[in-house]
């Protein structure tokens, strides 16, 4: 059986999903059509149902809850792990209102938690996450929503931390900060989607377990990183939670989805595969 996957090229994907892609597991007859891209490419990818599995921003999940459901294992949650607000001089928090934000995407965790924090902000333009430190710095956009590896680097850059989403976030819900699962096409048959969260909990800890073998494929696709960069990177978005959700992820990300506001859907739909 072949399915479409689809991930990102940030390093806490091509961790987890290495072993499962580059044949280090046996995948038990399962093959992949993979593609990598920019997160939001991906949502976009997602809400045109073209993939059978797909990593998504969980800011993305209620445009596409009619034909995905979220795996246990694949995702990217925890403390301390939420997107930044940064910009190049200071800003308090009660002017963010009236500063041109720069954001990673219309559908993007990161705008959904923006949105919960500074609900009155009016001038908003996105970009690829990559491009924002500089569209703050070249004076673009006043402000700048950061995610990913940037904020491991936004302080050389010259930038400063307005806001922690993240902390905003549990602060508020005392809840672990839910970034970005792994939803797979509801119409499968309940052991097919079984199968593949099997593989992608395998795939993960056999990571964890042999980073050695799984950091080339990593390293292909971070190129321009630095090493130390790539291994944070690794060690924050990569946690247990991504082993399983438990019963706090599930908790979680169901509390940021019936917050969002995006789209009105029944929070009682089952947007979790059956384990």
């Amino acid at each position: 059986m072949v399915l479409k996957l689809n991930f990102s090229t940030c390093p806490n994907d091509t961790f987890m999903f290495g072993a499962l892609v580059n044949g280090l597991i046996d995948t038990k007859g399962y093959r992949f059509d993979v593609h990598l891209a920019d997160i939001e490419e991906l949502n976009s990818m997602a809400v045109s149902a073209y993939p059978d599995i797909s990593k998504l921003s969980f800011g993305a999940f209620p445009y596409v809850v009619n034909n995905y459901q979220l795996l246990n294992s694949g995702s990217a949650l925890g403390k301390g792990v939420g997107p930044l607000v940064v910009s190049k001089r200071k800003i308090y928090p009660d002017e963010v209102k009236y500063a041109k934000v720069a954001l990673p995407g219309e559908r993007t965790t990161a705008h959904l938690l923006f949105n919960m924090a500074f609900p009155d902000v009016k001038v908003k333009q996105f970009y690829l996450f990559s491009e924002i430190m500089d569209v703050v710095l070249s004076n673009e956009a006043d402000v700048g929503v950061i995610i990913h590896e940037s904020r491991f680097t936004y302080e050389g850059k010259g930038l400063l931390k307005i806001v922690d989403l993240g902390d905003f976030w549990e602060k508020k819900t005392s809840m672990p900060t839910p970034l970005g699962g792994i939803a797979i096409k509801k119409d499968f048959p309940d052991s097919v989607k079984r199968d593949i969260n099997t593989l992608i909990y395998e795939s993960i800890n056999f990571a964890f377990k042999n980073p050695q073998m799984v950091m080339p494929y990593v390293k292909q696709y971070a190129k321009e990183m630095d090493v130390d960069v790539m291994q944070k990177h690794i060690d924050l978005y990569v946690n247990n939670h991504s082993l399983s959700l438990n019963e706090d992820g599930r908790k979680a990300i169901e509390g940021l989805l019936g917050l969002s506001g995006n789209i009105k859907f029944n929070i009682d739909t089952d947007i979790f595969i059956k384990i």
